[in-house]
């Protein structure tokens, strides 16, 4: 019996060592940090907090039946085959107009005021700290892109979850980037990882930061946050604002749907695109994650002129079919006659569209392959 409490205890041991030493689980904030951070409403007892009532656990039967699922689920929740990706036409993001470039899940990069605005850029294969486990990326390795992207003004992180930041992606992708702007505490992770401190700007919710003509706003979301087992909730998520000259954008983050939409879109909006969050959601986490239906209310709220659906096309993370967020999406749209625009992956479309045409469907075509 003896030997089998020193294995387990090697075990424990090894996982701790694990993840304090390897730094894809990243860093901590300073005690000089935190003692910043405890001045702002947002934070209470070493831990930031939603300021709308958020349900941030789950009982037994939840465990259960998500288990259940993992098991015996539906066979369609990733693709067949590998996702296609339009080779992306570099030289016309070079030009003067505004665009973006959608590469699966929240990761795009904006066009805006002839900045290469970068975010949530996770282009790593494994939503994951490990290489052996979680999801896998239904296209190629977009990783190998990083070398052909234009030099990045700036990246904005909307939180530290393994889908958003991913530690390859940003160690490849530091030399190239003048400044990330990031939710409070994220910049632990990122000097880790050996960008400079004076790279890096933290924001809480509502703060405001002028960038070369841009003008950046975090804004809320209703979600948690966290890397390992001991750090949730110690560094801040949210949203972000991107206004310049001549487009207007917001992306949300990840979150559940909360007044806090409207509240953005009567200090901010209208905006020429919404990016929305409502790829991964269940009932089991409602509270943190959209369905289609409330990420195009959202888009309304916030005063949308059109919509891209984010958080699907590239990882799964819940248990619903890969393509049901985005064929959800387009009827709930047309009800509210929200424009929704479906790029494929790795595709240019401008921020600004005349015509509002029709989605272009391109994952029913993968669908159907045989």
């Amino acid at each position: 019996m003896i030997y089998i409490w020193i294995v387990l205890a090697a075990v424990i041991l090894g996982a701790v060592l694990f993840m304090s030493l390897h730094p894809v689980f990243g860093g901590s904030p300073t005690r000089g940090q935190v003692a910043r951070y405890s001045e702002m409403k947002n934070y209470t007892g070493n831990r930031f907090r939603n300021l709308e009532t958020t349900r941030m656990s789950m009982n037994v039967s939840d465990l259960l039946s998500m288990t259940r699922d993992s098991m015996i689920g539906r066979k369609e929740r990733t693709p067949k085959a590998a996702l296609p990706m339009v080779k992306t036409d570099w030289s016309r993001i070079d030009r003067a107009e505004d665009h973006v470039t959608w590469f699966g899940h929240s990761a795009f990069l904006l066009q805006m005021d002839s900045k290469h605005i970068l975010v949530d850029p996770m282009l790593g294969m494994m939503a994951s700290p490990v290489s052996f486990a979680g999801s896998k990326r239904y296209s190629q390795d977009v990783l190998q892109m990083i070398h052909e992207l234009p030099p990045i003004d700036a990246v904005l992180i909307t939180h530290d979850h393994y889908d958003h930041l991913d530690y390859p992606s940003i160690s490849k992708l530091r030399h190239k980037v003048r400044h990330f702007f990031v939710p409070c505490g994220v910049s632990a992770h990122l000097i880790r990882w050996g960008v400079p401190e004076d790279a890096i700007t933290e924001l809480n919710w509502w703060e405001e930061r002028e960038f070369e003509g841009l003008r950046l706003v975090l804004t809320p979301s209703k979600h948690f946050s966290g890397r390992g087992l001991l750090n949730k909730d110690t560094t801040l998520w949210g949203g972000w604002v991107i206004l310049g000259q001549r487009t207007r954008v917001f992306t949300s983050g990840d979150g559940g749907y909360g007044a806090h939409f409207k509240k953005i879109g009567e200090t901010y909006g209208p905006f020429d695109l919404a990016l929305i969050e409502g790829g991964q959601y269940d009932h089991r986490w409602s509270w943190v994650h959209m369905t289609p239906e409330e990420a195009v209310q959202a888009a309304r709220d916030v005063q949308g002129a059109q919509m891209m659906l984010i958080h699907w096309g590239a990882f799964t993370l819940a248990y619903h079919g890969w393509t049901e967020p985005i064929e959800r999406a387009l009827p709930a749209a047309e009800q509210l006659n929200m424009k929704l625009v479906t790029p494929r992956l790795g595709e240019t479309i401008p921020l600004i569209q005349q015509d509002r045409g029709e989605a272009s469907g391109w994952w029913r075509d993968v669908v159907e392959k045989p």
